[in-house]
């Protein structure tokens, strides 16, 4: 299947540059881009990408308020955060959002590449060192009490759930617990549909908010 994608950039070299890099990608097709958010909402209800690359600061409309009107009209879609900064508040918005991850614009080529196969394959995107600071971020934040969602949850759950929270992958889930990547997914699917979230980003967010976990955690 090829991956849509649409480039939301303000600055016309770094979407040049993003479309030549994606480019040589069998599977990947660059079907538009934009230079501002009302463009990106356009855009994307035009050629309905599965992939968006978006940047938060620009004219007219910034992405997080384009990201959450994507969202709303296009569900299936993912929009994957560019940016220059490391984790600023505007990416803590994001997630909130709705976006499924980010990436650095100055990260390698084949990082970038990577980020939106992952993304497009229904995964977020949170290594391990990003989610410790997404966390942390949170844990200053006034908690609400778990939902009901919450409580639902099996305790074999809770354990996968402890472990995305901490940005493992299916296969480090799987090593961590004794079972196998497959019996993961399994238990990812059914709890994302417990809480109702889209993915694993929205997922630590409502952890956090929730204090379902505490830092400690993440040792």
């Amino acid at each position: 299947m090829t991956i849509r994608v649409l480039v939301v950039d303000d600055q016309s070299m770094v979407r040049a540059g993003f479309r030549l890099l994606l480019a040589d990608e069998p599977d990947i097709e660059v079907v538009a881009d934009a230079s501002n958010g009302l463009q990106a909402i356009a855009q994307a209800a035009r050629f309905h990408p599965n992939v968006i690359l978006m940047d938060i600061r620009m004219p007219e409309l910034d992405g997080l308020e384009a990201t959450r009107r994507i969202l709303a009209a296009d569900p299936a879609a993912r929009v994957l955060i560019l940016t220059t900064f490391d984790l600023d508040d505007y990416v803590y918005e994001a997630l909130r959002a709705g976006a499924s991850g980010f990436v650095l614009k100055d990260d390698p080529p084949e990082q970038l590449i990577a980020a939106v196969h992952t993304i497009a394959a229904g995964d977020a995107l949170l290594s391990p060192a990003v989610t410790k600071r997404v966390i942390q971020h949170f844990t200053r934040l006034n908690r609400h009490a778990p939902s009901r969602a919450v409580e639902s949850l099996t305790t074999r759950e809770l354990d996968v759930y402890r472990l995305i929270t901490r940005g493992l992958s299916n296969a480090e889930i799987g090593r961590e617990l004794f079972i196998s990547e497959t019996t993961v997914k399994t238990h990812v699917t059914r709890l994302l549909q417990k809480l109702d979230v889209r993915d694993r980003a929205q997922a630590i967010v409502l952890a956090y908010q929730s204090g379902l976990f505490d830092a400690s955690d993440l040792a």
